[in-house]
């Protein structure tokens, strides 16, 4: 007589920091998922609003529901704490802003039973605060598809693919050993391109199950002309990662990899405030520095505009001068507009 096989488990991560307005909708979204065994796995990463009583609200309301309470640590470290706490077979992350169909994770779950997978990917959409829908930043395939790690790779490295884990159900071995880079930025980026060599192929499918919630002025990259967020540098250091890791497992993807890191530095150049745009700022000279090393790798590359390329080879010998251009451009851009 066979064995029964048991059921497999899903722990859904969700990081929680400030969003009391916001997470019932969220939370309600998983806990209404048509596949039955999971467990969610609330972290107030420190909350300063009602957002961790809400959570432990929750948990009387559905045993599904486990709520741990940490101090502040940003995103990546609530993450990582949610994954030593989780128990299922498989795992997937929803921001506490953000909710979901309710198919997505048996959907998900039975494309990787029935092809074998580590990693299977839905798609998403972007709503903005008055419930308009906003351009797709990843565009949906038209009907479900099957990538070898090396294909993911080079739509990562197009800006075609999708690096975000809230659209992914991931086997709970492939984060045993790879976990979030705390006290960055961009860090699902860094751990994707860590584990895709570990992985054989990734099921793509075209359901807009995952939606993201925009709100004005929380992205990452806002900021006032006095300010230089973080994620410009850390793009720039993740691009000399994933540079390292096509050297290593996927040299075809070097002329690729290549225009990845320039086009990073591109935006890293292009949002850099003038001011900051000094020799005392290292990070900026290597960044300039790499740009003159690199001329001929801008002028032989396929993947890059002529218009990019001449941002490019002009910031490496007047960035300032490109700068300020650049702004009146923008600003001319506007009162067209």
């Amino acid at each position: 007589m066979e064995e029964e096989r048991r059921p497999l488990w899903i722990s859904v991560i969700v990081p929680v920091y400030n969003t009391v307005d916001l997470l019932q909708r969220c939370v309600d979204s998983i806990r209404r998922q048509t596949y039955r065994n999971l467990e969610i796995i609330l972290v107030d990463d420190g909350s300063t609003d009602n957002s961790g009583a809400l959570a432990e609200k929750f948990a009387l309301e559905d045993r599904r529901i486990r709520v741990f309470h940490k101090e502040n640590g940003g995103s990546s470290s609530a993450r990582n704490f949610g994954i030593s706490k989780a128990r299922g077979d498989f795992i997937g992350f929803v921001d506490s802003d953000d909710y979901i169909e309710p198919e997505m994770y048996e959907r998900l779950l039975q494309v990787a039973v029935e092809e074998n997978l580590l990693m299977v990917q839905t798609s998403r959409d972007e709503i903005d605060e008055k419930g308009n829908l906003l351009p797709n930043v990843c565009q949906p395939p038209g009907e479900p598809e099957l990538w070898d790690c090396q294909h993911f790779m080079r739509e990562l490295l197009l800006h075609k693919g999708d690096c975000s884990f809230c659209t992914k159900l991931i086997h709970a071995s492939l984060l045993k050993e790879e976990r979030f880079p705390e006290g960055e930025l961009n860090e699902d980026f860094y751990l994707l391109v860590r584990l895709l060599p570990k992985i054989p192929a990734v099921a793509v499918m075209p359901w807009q199950d995952y939606h993201v919630f925009y709100r004005y002025g929380s992205n990452t990259r806002t900021k006032n002309k006095d300010e230089f967020p973080q994620v410009f540098t850390d793009i720039v250091k993740n691009a000399d990662r994933v540079y390292q890791i096509v050297e290593k497992e996927y040299p075809d993807l070097l002329p690729e990899a290549m225009r990845f890191g320039l086009f990073q530095r591109l935006d890293y150049m292009l949002h850099i405030p003038i001011s900051f745009m000094n020799k005392k700022n290292t990070f900026y000279c290597q960044v300039k520095e790499y740009l003159k090393r690199h001329k001929k790798d801008v002028r032989r590359s396929p993947y890059l505009t002529k218009k990019n390329k001449t941002y490019l080879l002009l910031l490496g010998t007047a960035p300032k001068f490109v700068r300020k251009v650049h702004r009146m451009l923008q600003l001319l851009k506007g009162k067209k507009e």
